[in-house]
């Protein structure tokens, strides 16, 4: 009887979690809006609920049995697919499964949020002059066959997780894939118009809504509870309540030292710096929550505040035009998370470190080569970006033929 009941609570806790990654693609939804122009509104949402829906169901098609193909003894694991659709093997739901942390249907589940929260990293970076086709095909390839192949080589028992590599809930398995995609994007989208002066010199281009985008990281930041909390894979009391304290805490300290830092460089109060700090501080404790004392979790956080303003500068420096600073919060960060869990925490050590390294080395260089590959053949064939005329009208109206907000049109003249 008591075992039935911590199996239960068990996996009660881990669907509780799912539907809180789920719930931060409205954060992302929200961001997104919020840090770019209101003629560009519905355009946004369309993707992030595409991103959702083609990615559950990509991974019920094949994405699941991609990412946790059950690799033999011995065997390389770098690629191994179990086949078409998805079924519970016997005793899947069951105690006897995943040692009694969930059934196998919400294991599917958890996973199949996790997929669809890379390919939505990218949408925010690409925003405002991507064409939406090319951004719909993008994101079946990348996130059918290249999320999947990555996440088996540690979450599937693949050849990084035999080398001893750690990324708890993916600073680089989920944030770093998708950051990766963002920047080969941004890189061959090229700048939206006017975001630099001729002389190379960054404008700054605001966002709409300020308000609605705050909503949407503080969504994020709660949402976050299921993604790292649910990576404990079950209710585990000990683990559950410091990979959340850990996770907090970092976020709290990335804002802060955003904040701080943003100030003295630029002498004012940017309040989407110390909100893209809170963002850098939960992927940067993402790789290592479990890891992680507090005194860990806040030095991990504030480097990552730091770490954001100095990325988005630097993005701006080579000029490239990344609207809500994706590419910082969760590549950059990302990569930090992950080479942190080498210097900090439980598994601290010169070798871990490099071994963290490696893996992130790996990662990156498969997701570059991926991307740019995917990317620039939808550039030569079909193109990536909209013409001039439907930039400066907004993709609302020329790619939905209708807006977001009403009368918005009719309040423009």
């Amino acid at each position: 009887m008591e075992s039935t009941a911590l199996f239960t609570a068990n996996n009660v806790w881990m669907m509780i979690c799912t539907a809180l990654v789920f719930f931060m693609h409205l954060g992302f939804s929200f961001l997104e809006i919020g840090l770019t122009r209101q003629k560009n509104t519905i355009n946004i949402l369309f993707k992030n609920f595409f991103v959702i829906t083609i990615g559950l169901l990509l991974y019920c098609i094949g994405g699941f049995n991609l990412m946790y193909p059950g690799f033999d003894e011995g065997a390389m694991g770098v690629l191994k697919f179990a086949g078409f659709g998805i079924a519970p093997p016997e005793g899947g739901m069951t105690a006897e499964y995943a040692s009694g942390g969930y059934t196998w249907w919400t294991d599917f589940l958890f996973q199949g949020m996790f997929a669809a929260t890379a390919a939505t990293i990218v949408s925010g970076a690409v925003a405002e002059r991507i064409k939406l086709s090319a951004f719909m095909l993008f994101t079946i390839f990348y996130l059918g066959l290249v999320y999947p192949i990555i996440g088996s080589w540690k979450w599937g028992g693949g050849f990084l997780d035999s080398w001893g590599f750690y990324d708890f809930a993916g600073s680089t398995l989920v944030h770093s894939v998708g950051g990766w995609a963002a920047l080969v994007a941004v890189a061959l989208l090229g700048a939206r118009i006017g975001k630099f002066t001729k002389e190379g010199k960054p404008n700054a281009i605001p966002g709409h809504n300020i308000p609605l985008a705050a909503a949407g990281v503080l969504i994020l930041w709660l949402g976050w509870f299921g993604f790292n909390g649910g990576s404990v894979l079950s209710a585990d009391p000990e683990l559950t309540s410091l990979t959340l304290v850990t996770t907090c805490l970092a976020a709290a300290a990335g804002g802060v030292s955003s904040a701080i830092f943003s100030n003295f460089l630029y002498k004012n109060y940017d309040l989407t710096m110390f909100m893209n700090g809170v963002l850098g501080g939960l992927v940067g404790i993402t790789a290592g929550a479990d890891q992680m004392g507090p005194t860990d979790a806040i030095l991990i956080g504030t480097i990552a505040g730091v770490i954001i303003v100095a990325g988005v500068a630097f993005i701006d420096r080579i000029k490239l035009d990344d609207p809500v600073g994706a590419i910082a919060v969760h590549l950059i960060c990302g990569v930090w998370g992950t080479l942190a869990v080498g210097i900090f925490g439980n598994l601290a050590s010169i070798q871990q470190f490099f071994i963290q390294l490696a893996g992130v080395s790996i990662v990156g260089g498969f997701s570059v080569l991926s991307a740019f590959i995917m990317l620039f053949i939808l550039k030569k064939t079909i193109g990536l970006r909209v013409d001039t005329e439907e930039e400066i009208k907004g993709l609302d109206l020329t790619e939905h033929g209708m807006d977001a907000y009403a009368d918005f049109r009719l309040n423009q003249h």
